[in-house]
């Protein structure tokens, strides 16, 4: 999966969102109350959590839960869908789907602009993003990225973060060749006219791996601690916290079921999102899973748990960058009240 195509969508929401902040009233209404997990399935409550891009790894812990029965225990009837062209945090925040997959930087940017989103839980403790690049370009470190072509989609953040870890090096990103990669995956790209593009290796370094095409990486992460942010995260909306926090509660308790079963059995939980998404690579569902489950918590003392200190960094130097008109309140983008003690 490459990290650019998520920050064109980014920019297709930036623009949806400046409506969305005025559509509250529009949302649906919701049922009050706890849900009763003994409710038979006619009587579960229809509950819609939309993706931030196609199935992958990233979201298994949403499909063990609806597979393994988690979600009907809490009374829910879970539908999990995939994004429009404008991603789930418009939809989200407008009332259109209850739960959705986001990132913080898009959380950050909504909340800087008026649109009550809220990040639920960290799917993921540690940034697993970075630019990475075929060996024989011979980039193995920012400074390398000088003189050499880069695939992405011309945001103002993809630069931002390349020119502030490249001054770790004392490198100069103008001497980077920006290239619009269009719709070409990584594979095709960096054979056809790129050198270096920034992916999730969760997914594509996998990827890379199976396909035995050896790469370079350069985790963004590694050059700053506040680009070790939360990426993805699960969103609601402040509206949906405040009227039905009981919903929330459920929906949270049966989704950390699920990623804490993706955890520990990551064989079994990999097969469970290709029966749920046939049309994804086995292999490469399988390799990545084995990859990705001991992250998805790792250091945190429990699955989900989100840091002040990690959206407050990360605001700090999208802000310094003149990437958002304002400062985050950095309390209110995030909450872990919704997150059950143990799973």
């Amino acid at each position: 999966m490459v990290r650019n195509k998520r920050w064109m969508s980014l920019v297709i929401i930036c623009a949806v969102l400046l409506v969305v902040a005025g559509c509250g009233n529009k949302e649906k209404p919701n049922n009050e109350g706890a849900s009763d997990s003994n409710k038979p399935a006619a009587e579960l409550r229809d509950v819609q959590v939309m993706l931030d891009w196609s199935a992958n790894t990233n979201h298994t812990g949403l499909y063990a839960a609806k597979d393994l029965g988690y979600y009907e225990e809490e009374g829910l009837n879970v539908k999990i869908v995939q994004p429009g062209a404008g991603g789930s945090d418009a939809l989200v925040a407008s009332g259109k789907a209850d739960f959705g997959v986001s990132y913080q930087e898009s959380v950050t940017l909504a909340r800087t602009q008026g649109v009550p989103l809220v990040s639920i839980a960290a799917v993921i403790q540690h940034n697993t993003s970075g630019f990475a690049a075929p060996v024989d370009r011979n980039i193995k470190k920012a400074a390398d990225f000088e003189g050499k072509s880069y695939g992405g989609w011309g945001s103002p953040v993809e630069e931002a973060v390349m020119k502030s870890i490249m001054e770790k090096d004392n490198a100069d990103v103008s001497k980077v060749k920006m290239i619009n990669m269009g719709d070409a995956d990584y594979f095709t790209a960096v054979k056809r006219d790129i050198d270096f593009a920034w992916i999730f290796y969760a997914w594509t370094g996998i990827e890379a791996e199976l396909r035995e095409e050896k790469l370079d990486m350069i985790y963004v992460k590694d050059y700053s601690e506040a680009l070790d942010y939360y990426t993805p995260v699960l969103v609601t909306s402040e509206k949906m916290i405040n009227e039905d926090p009981e919903l929330v509660k459920a929906f949270m308790r049966a989704t950390a079921k699920g990623y804490d079963y993706a955890i520990k059995q990551p064989e079994e939980a990999a097969a469970l999102l290709s029966k749920a998404v046939p049309e994804l690579d086995k292999d490469l569902v399988l390799a990545s899973q084995k990859w990705l489950s001991p992250l998805y918590q790792d250091d945190a003392p429990r699955w989900g748990e989100q840091k002040e200190s990690v959206w407050k960094g990360y605001a700090d130097w999208m802000f310094e960058r003149k990437l958002l008109d304002k400062p985050l309140e950095a309390g209110s983008a995030f909450t872990n009240d919704f997150l059950p003690d143990s799973p």
